[in-house]
């Protein structure tokens, strides 16, 4: 397959009919000032994308991303252990503190 053709938006414009039949092809790029801008899909492409998509997860916020993994880690024999927190030094309030009122 010969790679794709590269269309400015002046040619994508004058030659549309052209650019949709190419996606039968591969899907067509079109650029503005070389930077793609654009790309145009067949049909097809874009049903099997838009099946992909309905297969992902929702995205998820960290909170939810490390409850996953402790659930997961329960599940070990090897558990990832947990660490007491613990507040470190702070040198700003030191300094603070050594501060006269």
């Amino acid at each position: 397959m010969e790679p794709s053709m590269s269309w400015n938006i002046a040619q994508a414009k004058q030659r549309f009919s052209e650019v949709v039949r190419l996606t039968a092809e591969e899907p067509q790029i079109i650029y503005n000032r070389s930077q793609p801008v654009a790309a145009v899909i067949g049909a097809k492409d874009f049903e099997a994308f838009e099946a992909w998509k309905k297969q992902q997860k929702a995205p998820k916020n960290l909170a939810q991303a490390f409850a996953e993994l402790r659930a997961l880690a329960e599940g070990d024999d090897d558990p990832i252990p947990l660490v007491p927190r613990r507040d470190r030094p702070n040198a700003f309030l030191e300094v603070l503190d050594e501060l006269p009122d």
